[in-house]
């Protein structure tokens, strides 16, 4: 009976700890996805909104879901404090939610690259800044849903699969 119900312990563990690595692989895609958007939307409200940085990030905060949206957030809140620069505070933010974020080191490098010309020239050269930045995000979406198409299933069954590796070593 205890073996009956350790080994049911095992299988869920291990397939739960498959579903949440094919959750991570779902995930990336879906916030590239936003990241673009958020993208277009500062686009939209610098050049033809000649919205502040700091009101067109809280708007976008607004607009996406967690945890994009506090990145936008604190984005805002660190412009309006007034003590410091828009790279530092782009940085600081993207710092601060990186963890909660599904994204890979490339993104990061994106996104902190966007950041340091962020703020930095006019409306136009700003709108080919952020041009690349989504060519970028594009470009990492297409390889995210590559790898999620490859691995999803795979880490789903893995982890099932584990489970009952593990189940057979110990009895």
């Amino acid at each position: 009976m205890f073996k009956l119900v350790g080994a049911a312990i095992i299988i869920i563990a291990t397939t739960w700890a498959g579903f949440e690595a094919a959750k991570k692989l779902s995930l990336r895609p879906r916030q590239l996805r936003q990241l673009k958007v958020a993208m277009q939307s500062l686009e939209a409200e610098i050049m033809y909104g000649h919205t502040p940085l700091q009101e067109a990030a809280r708007k976008l905060s607004k607009q996406l879901t967690n945890p994009l949206s506090n990145f936008f957030e604190t984005f805002a809140n660190r412009l309006k404090s007034g003590e410091t620069t828009v790279k530092e505070a782009w940085d600081e933010s993207l710092k601060k939610i990186w963890k909660s974020l599904a994204l890979k080191q490339g993104e990061f490098e994106i996104l902190s690259q966007f950041g340091e010309t962020l703020g930095k020239s006019d409306r136009h050269h700003q709108q080919k800044q952020i041009m690349l930045t989504m060519a970028h995000l594009e470009r990492e979406e297409s390889d995210a849903l590559e790898r999620q198409g490859k691995y999803e299933k795979m880490m789903k069954s893995l982890g099932f699969l584990t489970g009952l590796l593990l189940i057979i070593l110990l009895m």
